[in-house]
C-alpha cells in the first residue's frame, strides 16, 4: 500500500528554511499552498518552486489565485484577472457588434482566463490553483460576492466548464468551491460558523446543482465549512452525509475532496465542541475528505506553539493507534492532481501563440 500523504500546509517566507525542508519530507505532508507573503517576484518564485521539487517532486504546489481580489501574484509579468463576476455580466450583456457579449463570447473568455491563470502559474512552477468558486451569488454573502460568476446555477456551471476547460489546456487541474454552497448565507466561515436553514432538496436543485453538472469536469472539490442543519449538523467538510453519501454517493464525484482551511473559525469546533488541528484533520479525513489544509499556522505564534509540527505529530500518532486509517485511493487521487506534461518556462509563454489570443479576450 502507497502511503497516504493528507497534509498541505504553508511556510512563513520566500525561501525555504532547513525547518521547512524538515516538514516538507514528512511523509504526510502531500502538497503546500502558498500566499502573498511568499511572493517577491517571477524570478523567485520560480526558484522557490524549484526548491520545493528538490525537496520531493511529488509534493503539490498550490495557491489561492482565482482572479479579482483573490489573487495572490499580481505584479512582476502577471496578469491582473478580472473578478468571475465580470463574466457572468458579459453572459447577460446583449451581443452588439464589436463588443464581446452574449453567453458564447463570455464561454471563450472564460476559457481565456482559465489558460492564463494556468499558463502563468504553471510557468513559474505552481502546479494547481484552488478555482474555481462555484457559489451562486445571491447578494448577501461578502465573502463570496464577486468571487462568484452569478446567481443562476446553471450559467455558473457553462462558464466554470469553460474556465476549467483553459486551466486543462495550461496543464492544471480544477477544484469546485465551497460544497454544496456559500453563497446563501452572510456570515464569513473565515471569522463564524456560518448557517444554513434551507433543506437538502433545495440545495441540491440550486447551489449544489453545479456540481451534479460538472461532476466529470472538476479534478478536486473543497466543502464549505457551512452547517446545514436540515441535513446534518456537522459542517458539510466534517460531515460522512454530504461527502460520501450526497457528494460521492449521490453525485458520483471521484475526485479529490479538500478541506477547506483549518485554521478557519468555521473549523475550529464541531457539535459545541473545540477542536485541536489533529482532531480537525481527523475529523475531515474520518468525513470524507482526502486532503486537509491547514494555512498561516508557520508564523510565529504568539504561545510559542508551533501547530503545523503539533498536527504531523497528532496525526503520525492516530495512525500509529490505528485511530486514522491511510486511505491508499486518495494518494492516487492526490498524485493525479500533478501536472502531466512540462510547461513553457516565462518568455515561451510570452510569445506562444495560444496565450497571446487568450490574452485578448480577458474582459
Amino acid at each position: 500500500m502507497s502511503f497516504h500523504a493528507p497534509l498541505v500546509i504553508d511556510i512563513a517566507g520566500t525561501h525555504l528554511t532547513a525547518q521547512d525542508r524538515k516538514r516538507l519530507r514528512h511523509p504526510l505532508v502531500g502538497g503546500l499552498i502558498l500566499f502573498g507573503r511568499n511572493w517577491e517576484s517571477r524570478a523567485q518564485l520560480t526558484a522557490l518552486c524549484k526548491s520545493i521539487k528538490r525537496v520531493r517532486p511529488d509534493l503539490l504546489i498550490c495557491v489561492d489565485h482565482e482572479g479579482g481580489r483573490v489573487q495572490r501574484f499580481k505584479t512582476d509579468g502577471f496578469t491582473h484577472l478580472p473578478p468571475m463576476r465580470a463574466l457572468g455580466e458579459m453572459w447577460l450583456e446583449a451581443p452588439r457588434s464589436g463588443r464581446k457579449a452574449g453567453p458564447l463570447d463570455a464561454a471563450r473568455a472564460a476559457s481565456a482566463c482559465g489558460y492564463v491563470l494556468g499558463a502563468e502559474l504553471r510557468a513559474c512552477g505552481v502546479d494547481f490553483s484552488f478555482t474555481p468558486v462555484l457559489d451562486l451569488d445571491h447578494g448577501g454573502s461578502g465573502v463570496i460576492g464577486d468571487r462568484a460568476f452569478a446567481r443562476d446555477p446553471r450559467v455558473v456551471s457553462l462558464l466554470a466548464q469553460s474556465l476549467v476547460h483553459g486551466m486543462l489546456q495550461s496543464g492544471m487541474g480544477s477544484c469546485g468551491k465551497h460544497f454544496p454552497g456559500h453563497g446563501f448565507v452572510k456570515a464569513d466561515s473565515h471569522l463564524a460558523v456560518p448557517v444554513d436553514q434551507r433543506g437538502l432538496k433545495t440545495i441540491l436543485a440550486d447551489d449544489a446543482a453545479p456540481y451534479r453538472w460538472l461532476g466529470a469536469t472538476l479534478q478536486s472539490v473543497m466543502p464549505a465549512h457551512v452547517i446545514y442543519p436540515k441535513v446534518d449538523r456537522r459542517p458539510a467538510g466534517f460531515s460522512s452525509v454530504w461527502l460520501q453519501d450526497i457528494l460521492r454517493g449521490r453525485l458520483g464525484f471521484e475526485g479529490v475532496v479538500f478541506s477547506d482551511d483549518l485554521s478557519m473559525v468555521g473549523a475550529r469546533t464541531l457539535e459545541g465542541r473545540a477542536l485541536s488541528y489533529t482532531e480537525a484533520a481527523l475529523a475531515a479525513l474520518t468525513a470524507g475528505c482526502d486532503m486537509v489544509l491547514l494555512c498561516n499556522q508557520s508564523l510565529p505564534q504568539a504561545d510559542g506553539s508551533q501547530p503545523i509540527d503539533e498536527l504531523i505529530a497528532g496525526l503520525t500518532q492516530a495512525h500509529l493507534q490505528a485511530a486514522w486509517r491511510m486511505n491508499e485511493r486518495s494518494e492516487e487521487r492526490r498524485l493525479e492532481l500533478l501536472p502531466c506534461f512540462a510547461s513553457p518556462d516565462w518568455d515561451s509563454l510570452m510569445v506562444s501563440p495560444a496565450y497571446m489570443q487568450a490574452l485578448d479576450w480577458l474582459p
